[in-house]
């Protein structure tokens, strides 16, 4: 209030105060939106479209960490991240760049259990979290299955993701980012 007064007894306008205050905000938004990142474990991520809807309704910067070239679109805030051949580069790279907050998307449990330990939320590419709960399991599953394949027993990857997969992914990225921004 004494500013204005002081403003008006100068000889200038008066300001706007909506103006100000939505100016801040936007800052402050900005700013905040900016203390989380969106890692996708790129190489055969088959929901990449869906992490650039959500990215650009937020506003949140991805990185597209992979170890071949891939198409990346522009204005989206998008960054392609190459990594080297080697077979756990990609996932040696968000371990080591996320951090508590950021959202991670892989399908890897082992990246998914090495980026909950930090802090860092964490979603599969079927729309199903990980989380502190549910890793281990993960884990034992994933162990069991590379037995199962080794003898013989069972063999073949996963399976498609069907549409009810992508809009679960959708709606659990979107769940996953809102709470991040909070807590960030």
């Amino acid at each position: 209030m004494r500013t204005r007064s002081l403003e008006r007894a100068a000889g200038s306008a008066p300001r706007q105060p909506g103006r100000e205050a939505t100016a801040t905000l936007r800052s402050q938004q900005t700013e905040r939106l900016r203390l989380i990142t969106l890692f996708v474990d790129a190489d055969a991520c088959p929901v990449k479209d869906e992490i650039y809807v959500v990215s650009t309704r937020y506003g949140v910067p991805v990185a597209l960490v992979a170890n071949a070239r891939m198409h990346v679109p522009h204005g989206f805030g998008v960054q392609l991240i190459l990594v080297d051949g080697a077979p756990d580069a990609a996932d040696d790279w968000i371990a080591q760049n996320a951090r508590q907050a950021d959202v991670v998307v892989t399908a890897d449990i082992l990246l998914a259990a090495r980026c909950l330990a930090i802090g860092a939320r964490v979603l599969g590419t079927d729309g199903r979290p990980f989380t502190e709960d549910s890793i281990g399991s993960a884990l034992a599953t994933r162990e069991l299955k590379a037995y199962l394949r080794e003898t013989g027993v069972a063999s073949g990857g996963p399976r498609a993701l069907s549409t009810k997969d992508r809009s679960r992914f959708l709606s659990k990225l979107d769940e996953l980012v809102q709470r991040s921004l909070r807590k960030a």
